[in-house]
């Protein structure tokens, strides 16, 4: 008698990443998710398919024997999963485009929509709104075909892309900061003002916005961190720090109580539409970051 259990996708994605990893935190980094959260989910599964899958040593994990025999089956449900999204996906002609904040710029998105539909009538384009804690936008856990993101990407090798636009950094002050009233700003003077950061597990992207090369090895003060639009805009009106912007997200926060000043001394934002690279192949990808290409002349 073979007893049934209802594992999910997701569970056996997060065992696979604990076991190439050997250790939780780097796991979860990879998975952009939390290492409590990330542990809780594992003793899940443990729990469910009544077995011990990793033993906890100091420095990191190892696989019991039950985890080392449930490994390459896990990794053969997910490539088959994936080979099964990919299928239903052609079918269906449906490319889901990621991002965490909307381009804009200058009706980007419905310039790339008319030449790619115009192109591909059949199709059908779904947009999904991702968390700033991803800085993939869906691209790392498959939720997304096609993503608009920041560079730096993290895994940058996993993924292949075309630039969209590149923008200068502005910084976003509270209007009654004492910086608020000069036409410019030079990076030297933002040094040691507490600094709005991304999540931690945004990576490169949050060294990038808070512009650690530039820092000269000086440490950054970390005022509070923010993972949207609205809880940037809430946490510099509430005076808990200052960011870094790209000019085209400058409207987005430069609201009642808010103001944004060029910075010398810093180099442009790339921002992108990025996919993975086993993906540059698949036809409607190919063709988005076609249309991509055009609608901003870059093709």
């Amino acid at each position: 008698m073979v007893m049934a259990i209802d594992v999910h996708v997701r569970d056996l994605r997060y065992f696979v990443t604990v076991a190439e990893e050997l250790h939780f935190t780097r796991a979860a980094e990879r998975l952009y998710v939390s290492q409590p959260a990330l542990s809780k989910q594992v003793r899940a599964l443990e729990r469910q398919v009544g077995a011990e899958l990793f033993r906890r040593e100091a420095r990191g994990v190892v696989l019991t024997e039950a985890g080392a025999a449930l490994l390459p089956h896990a990794r053969r449900v997910l490539d088959a999963w994936s080979e099964g999204v990919g299928a239903l996906a052609a079918v269906r002609g449906t490319l889901v485009v990621g991002m965490s904040t909307s381009p804009g710029r200058g009706g980007l998105l419905p310039a790339i929509r008319s030449r790619f539909t115009a192109a591909h009538p059949d199709s059908v384009l779904r947009l999904r709104q991702v968390s700033w804690e991803d800085p993939t936008a869906g691209l790392a856990d498959g939720a997304a075909d096609v993503a608009f993101v920041w560079l730096p990407l993290p895994e940058a090798d996993r993924y292949g892309w075309t630039v969209v636009a590149e923008e200068a950094r502005l910084v976003a002050l509270p209007e009654g900061h004492p910086l608020a009233s000069r036409p410019e700003v030079d990076f030297a003077e933002l040094l040691d003002e507490p600094f709005l950061a991304l999540p931690a597990s945004a990576g490169p992207l949050r060294d990038y916005w808070l512009a650690l090369e530039e820092r000269g090895g000086r440490p950054p003060r970390i005022g509070a961190e923010i993972a949207g639009t609205e809880e940037t805009y809430e946490a510099l009106v509430a005076g808990l720090g200052v960011c870094l912007v790209a000019g085209g997200n400058a409207p987005l926060i430069s609201l009642g109580g808010v103001v944004t000043r060029p910075v010398g001394g810093l180099s442009p934002s790339r921002y992108a539409l990025a996919w993975r690279r086993e993906d540059g192949r698949r036809p409607l990808v190919r063709a988005y970051a076609e249309a991509c290409r055009r609608a901003t002349g870059r093709g």
